[in-house]
């Protein structure tokens, strides 16, 4: 697994076959659920470090799984008398999952990964020998064209993506199908792009071996193969968001200056939503010398489209360099080169005034108002996947607060989101806190402060009490002139509104 390859891949026109072998895999349990057990915890973290050697060591038995990992997931030639008891052999290798290995044995021509789907499904997600995980290793900067598998990135995305019911979602830049296949849970037609063929073919393979629907496989750039016409539900997209000096590797380099890609790419989006539809990608953006770094993402949002945007990382761009350089595994080959390669990085950034780059999420969503609401912000702290119905809600939110002046606020009924707890900071022994915090337990798992007042009023939210009936009895309660506490706390209000705090009774 140490090196990508590009082998023949299987063909995609035998879709009987990729059902034998689906079921062949599925009757000896080469599955996420089979893996964990077979392989314990430690060593079947490994493999998502690109780590073979546990694995190897926990696979030395005849058992057909045992067998099946040793193949499909650790790359290693079997004894044809042994596979042939496990799977369709012949069949394989006519179409090409297997071939010929010496006089004895087979092997497997492309890498597949059981990935257990969000409601138990048992998918196989399909890449490119040594490709599995990413590329966590570094896969050599040989291998251009190579299709990796699901690594962080796919999974945040799919984890993020609003799963509604839907008539047509676009996958952009499909890569080995990850998102095309949570896509055809919900969607009545899955169109997937790539500007790599052979990314097209192994969406094809993944579909196929997790049973799923075939979708519709276009090769081109960004939106080049949707027609003009064609508009969508749902747009989600995991580009080649990687801000380098050149497009070096097609499954990472945009190929474009900067970050004109993802603006590109977000800028596009919104002629091709359905009022209502959700446009999400993962992307990286320049942090430029003597300009705001949020301006620069409200640039990139497109007239009638709301939009999330949500900033995870910071990394200076020296950081940035090294972590894509090895990646690709320059920092294994010749130093000279290596060195020549980061400062080309270094010139690039410098020449542009970046001074670092952000990692993130953008959200958009097609709307008919004539105001549309965008959120830019920075949470790097954990959240809790998937995050789905959090982004959905928040939307929600969005339209609730644009329908509702400050006068409509006091008189609606509100309660405390689930799972909110109260933190009082404060000197020990002191009387009084010095901030109040309120603190979400589930989605984006927010910390906001409020004064007394704030903490008090979402104390009481339960939905029986209108907003302005609560704060009058909090003010005779401390001693306020009612009108001017209905006055300054509206804003209050709308805050804990839209973070997820308090919810519309």
């Amino acid at each position: 697994m140490s090196n990508a390859t590009q082998s023949p891949l299987p063909s995609a026109g035998h879709p009987d076959v990729a059902a034998r072998l689906r079921e062949a895999l599925l009757a000896a349990s080469f599955t996420a659920d089979g893996l964990l057990d077979l392989l314990g915890a430690p060593a079947y973290a490994a493999l998502a470090r690109s780590e073979t050697v546990p694995a190897l060591r926990a696979t030395r038995g005849d058992t057909p799984l045992e067998i099946l990992v040793r193949l499909f997931l650790l790359q290693q030639p079997v004894p044809h008398a042994r596979v042939e008891h496990v799977l369709p052999v012949h069949a394989c290798v006519e179409t090409g999952w297997l071939t010929r290995a010496g006089e004895d044995d087979v092997a497997a021509t492309v890498d597949v990964r059981p990935f257990g789907g969000p409601d138990g499904e048992d998918w196989f997600i399909v890449s490119d020998l040594g490709c599995a995980v990413g590329g966590a290793g570094g896969i050599g900067s040989s291998a251009e064209g190579v299709v990796l598998g699901v690594g962080g990135a796919s999974t945040t995305l799919a984890g993020i993506t609003v799963r509604t019911p839907v008539s047509a979602a676009l996958d952009l830049g499909t890569g080995s199908g990850i998102q095309a296949l949570h896509a055809a849970r919900h969607a009545t037609r899955v169109t997937a792009t790539d500007l790599n063929p052979r990314a097209l073919h192994i969406t094809a393979l993944t579909l196929a071996l997790s049973g799923a629907p075939a979708a519709d496989l276009r090769e081109g750039s960004l939106f080049e193969p949707v027609r003009d016409d064609e508009t969508f539900d749902l747009i989600v997209s995991n580009p080649p968001f990687v801000i380098s000096p050149g497009a070096r590797l097609t499954y990472r380099d945009g190929g474009m200056g900067g970050d004109d890609l993802c603006r590109s790419l977000v800028q596009g989006a919104g002629e091709r939503l359905n009022v209502g539809g959700f446009a999400q990608f993962l992307a990286n953006w320049q942090h430029v010398e003597g300009e705001d770094w949020q301006d620069r993402l409200r640039s990139w949002v497109p007239r009638g489209c709301d939009a999330w945007i949500v900033q995870r990382e910071v990394q200076d761009i020296t950081q940035y360099a090294e972590l894509w350089l090895r990646d690709a595994g320059d920092h294994q080959g010749d130093p000279a080169e290596y060195r020549a390669r980061y400062d080309a990085w270094l010139d690039e950034f410098e020449a542009r005034k970046v001074k670092a780059v952000g990692f993130g999420w953008i959200t958009l969503r097609r709307t008919g108002s004539d105001e549309p609401t965008i959120t830019v912000e920075e949470w790097p702290h954990p959240v809790e996947q998937p995050l789905g119905d959090t982004v959905r809600a928040h939307f929600e939110r969005v339209d609730y607060l644009r329908g509702h002046d400050d006068a409509a606020l006091l008189a609606a009924n509100f309660r405390l989101a689930a799972e909110v707890v109260q933190e009082q900071v404060g000197l020990p022994g002191a009387e009084d806190p010095e901030h109040v915090v309120l603190r979400q337990n589930r989605g984006m798992r927010r910390a906001t402060k409020v004064d007394t007042i704030g903490a008090g009023f979402a104390g009481v939210c339960d939905g029986s009490l209108s907003a302005g009936r609560i704060l009058d009895a909090i003010a005779q309660l401390v001693g306020e002139d009612p009108v001017l506490l209905r006055d300054r706390t509206p804003a209050q209000i709308r805050l804990l509104v839209e973070q997820g705090f308090l919810e519309p009774a």
